[in-house]
């Protein structure tokens, strides 16, 4: 393997330029939270669409599929673009960008519409895979593990909060109301980290070819990264399925709940998040591999919780916790194994597991909206098993 066709390029910075203090870091984290928010405001304003556009579950339930698959098309096509351009230009430019697409879903006339623009929403808003390596660019080496774990934990707020706010605003404004004030944030988010961000000049120079061809070497080189984004698109298929059809089911029989409760589902992830950093604990002690395998079987668990407890909403609460605390586990793991391969090729490492995973999310998404479509909650449930079935012959598959 020639590991110079992965090394990272040295940066330079304008003179003068500010130092990554505790206030840049947050703000980081901030727009990481504001912009990752974009790909998961639609889950529980499904049901308001379909009612806009008359469509079925089925029909609408593409929504999500599609902004799932633009975000895989462009950590494939587009971040590998943060080794080559200024990533102050590149998350400028990309946030407004995506403004534009936010308003485009926020004015659309049909459900075709929706679609295309969502799918756009997806593939532009790509800026936290900006912001993070941005963010390992300006750490001093004794703070980089600190500030990475800020800038993260903005990432989930974000998306553990983006569910709870468009349900709420959906339910007292509509869901378009939803995508015209993320369009406003975007344009603040590009404003603001255009005046505050340092001017960073990538001396690399490779091609932009030359970057996709070294994503393509590395897939074929190396098989733990093959089989931890096997593994990894399997879980997040699974954990896209409730996603996808949840805000249906919760509008039947017996909660007819509205969105902004279905919203509040997205707070119920919270404990799950708080109790995910154990994995890492459990993955420093007994390696990243034992760590998956529990996670895998946490995600088991929390869907036969689900089928079982369909009726009963503290049930369905309790499988929300274990499918968010298992995804969770899995991830963390996994990125645990895959960052250790190629030090020098860490973003792009972390660019072929991201279009993995997003991929499995967008399958997980497409098919939880044909069998909920044909046999409802036990349809939908039965795809989740199937992928969660995926991912432990990916596990136990020898390397």
């Amino acid at each position: 393997m020639d590991i110079n066709q992965y090394t990272h390029p040295a940066i330079t910075a304008e003179e003068n330029s500010p130092r990554l203090t505790r206030t840049l870091t947050i703000l980081l984290a901030i727009g990481s939270a504001v912009a990752v928010a974009n790909l998961y405001y639609c889950q529980p304003l499904l049901v308001l669409m379909g009612k806009t556009f008359h469509e079925t579950s089925t029909q609408i339930g593409f929504v999500p599929t599609l902004t799932q698959l633009g975000y895989a098309a462009g950590l494939l096509l587009l971040t590998p673009l943060g080794d080559i351009w200024p990533k102050r230009m590149l998350i400028v430019t990309l946030s407004i960008l995506t403004a534009i697409a936010l308003v485009a879903v926020a004015v659309a006339p049909t459900t075709i519409w929706v679609e295309i623009a969502s799918f756009f929403v997806g593939m532009i808003t790509i800026v936290p895979q900006i912001i993070i390596p941005l963010a390992v660019d300006l750490a001093d080496e004794e703070t980089r593990g600190q500030v990475v774990g800020t800038v993260m934990g903005g990432l989930l707020l974000g998306v553990l909060a983006a569910r709870t706010v468009s349900g709420a605003i959906g339910q007292l404004f509509g869901w378009r109301a939803v995508y015209v004030i993320a369009a406003i944030l975007m344009i603040g988010l590009a404003v603001t980290m255009r005046l505050t961000l340092p001017h960073l000049i990538p001396k690399n120079k490779l091609s932009y070819g030359g970057l996709l061809i070294s994503l393509i070497n590395l897939v074929r080189e190396q098989p733990l990264l093959r089989q931890s984004s096997a593994i990894g698109g399997a879980m997040f298929g699974a954990f896209s399925v409730l996603w996808t059809v949840l805000a249906f089911r919760l509008a039947q029989s017996p909660y007819d709940f509205g969105s902004a409760i279905v919203g509040l589902f997205g707070l119920v992830g919270i404990a799950g998040a708080l109790i995910a950093p154990i994995a890492g604990r459990i993955a420093d002690r007994r390696g990243p591999t034992f760590m998956i395998g529990i996670g895998i079987a946490i995600t088991f668990l929390s869907y036969v919780i689900m089928v079982l407890g369909d009726r009963i909403l503290l049930l369905l609460i309790l499988g929300v916790i274990l499918l968010d605390f298992g995804v969770q586990a899995t991830q963390i793991s996994n990125q645990a194994r895959i960052y250790s391969l190629v030090p020098a090729a860490r973003s792009r490492i972390n660019s072929v597991y991201m279009v993995a995973y997003f991929l499995g999310g967008s399958l997980g998404s497409f098919l939880a909206t044909l069998t909920y479509g044909a046999w409802q909650w036990i349809g939908a449930c039965g795809t989740a098993f199937a992928f969660v079935f995926m991912a432990f012959i990916a596990h136990r598959t020898r390397v």
